[in-house]
């Protein structure tokens, strides 16, 4: 029988975060995360306090339960929308986000990805392996969790975060170091201490969630 993914959500947006900012892409948001459950009861007591994302359940945009080719036909759909004849040969784009997605990716999705010929993007805690097919590695790591990936290509951490060994994150073997505010209550504080936070340490980036400014999902 089949697997099938616990998706909750599934859009076509502009990259909004990190190196690859603005560019055109399909996300896929897995239901689910290994460092809170989603319920706001538990976030005191999570690993993970601050996330600001709804990962819970399959009941968003394109949501639901899918077989690893269901899902691709669903992505490259996505992807063709409102594309002109002459960008048709441009590879697709596909980042898959949560929660973890690393707590159902599979090699089976991935060849499903790749049949339809997309580039695959993931945003993980770095606390599941990567497997090898995933063609652009973004980290997010969080105070507290046992973080097992050693390499990649961008670290993003959300700043400030209490109890995260910074010389630890630079020892690992990633392209991009990048700092992101975090967004709470506090979000123009946290500027100016991520903005501090890379003035003395350049070999770090401020990233800024760019996709809430101009006001795409």
């Amino acid at each position: 029988m089949s697997r099938h993914y616990a998706v909750k959500e599934s859009f076509l947006t502009l990259q909004g975060e990190g190196i690859q900012a603005g560019r055109r892409a399909v996300f896929i948001r897995f239901a689910g995360c290994n460092l809170w459950n989603g319920r706001e009861d538990d976030r005191e007591q999570a690993t993970c306090r601050f996330c600001d994302t709804d990962f819970v359940g399959i009941d968003g945009e394109n949501g639901g339960r899918f077989t690893a080719e269901e899902l691709a036909e669903q992505a490259i759909r996505l992807w063709k929308e409102a594309i002109e004849s002459r960008y048709q040969s441009v590879r697709p784009f596909v980042v898959l986000t949560g929660g973890e997605p690393l707590l159902q990716v599979d090699e089976a999705l991935l060849l499903a990805l790749k049949n339809q010929a997309f580039e695959i993007a993931i945003e993980t805690n770095g606390t599941q392996p990567v497997p090898s097919a995933i063609d652009w590695v973004c980290m997010s790591p969080k105070a507290g969790s046992q973080i097992i990936l050693e390499k990649g290509n961008e670290i993003k951490l959300v700043w400030p975060q209490k109890g995260i060994d910074i010389e630890a994150l630079e020892k690992l073997d990633f392209d991009h170091y990048l700092i992101q505010p975090m967004d709470d209550e506090y979000q123009k504080e946290n500027i100016q201490k991520a903005i501090a936070f890379v003035m003395q340490r350049p070999l770090w980036r401020l990233s800024i969630q760019s996709h809430k400014l101009i006001g795409v999902k």
